[in-house]
């Protein structure tokens, strides 16, 4: 069976990774070039540069070649559809916990 992968799973996958993650977060303060983003990271420079290739092929960081530096700057709004799913979810398992409440205070009564 292929995996095909849509835009929201891509970007899920990409945040399971703590590295990618911690990336994210370093660039949450600015721009940064990858040797910058490597640096606090033990893993050779090419293994490194997958992790921001899967960020930049979701979208969730952008890069600029300038030379030979090449700079990441973070794409906040990409984060935003992960957000709008995880708020759906949030309202949705509320409401079901709020209808478990209401059943469990109606049997008790």
């Amino acid at each position: 069976m292929p995996k095909l992968l849509g835009p929201l799973d891509r970007m899920f996958q990409a945040l399971a990774d703590p590295t990618r993650r911690a990336v994210l977060e370093r660039l949450g303060r600015g721009p940064a070039t990858v040797s910058e983003l490597a640096q606090p990271h033990a893993m050779s420079l090419p293994a490194f540069a997958q992790h921001l290739d899967v960020l930049e092929a979701c979208g969730l960081v952008r890069s600029r070649k300038q030379g030979r530096v090449r700079t990441y700057r973070l794409q906040p709004r990409r984060l935003q559809q992960a957000e709008r799913w995880l708020q759906a979810q949030r309202a949705l398992w509320q409401r079901r916990l709020d209808q478990l409440d209401q059943f469990l205070q109606q049997t008790k009564d």
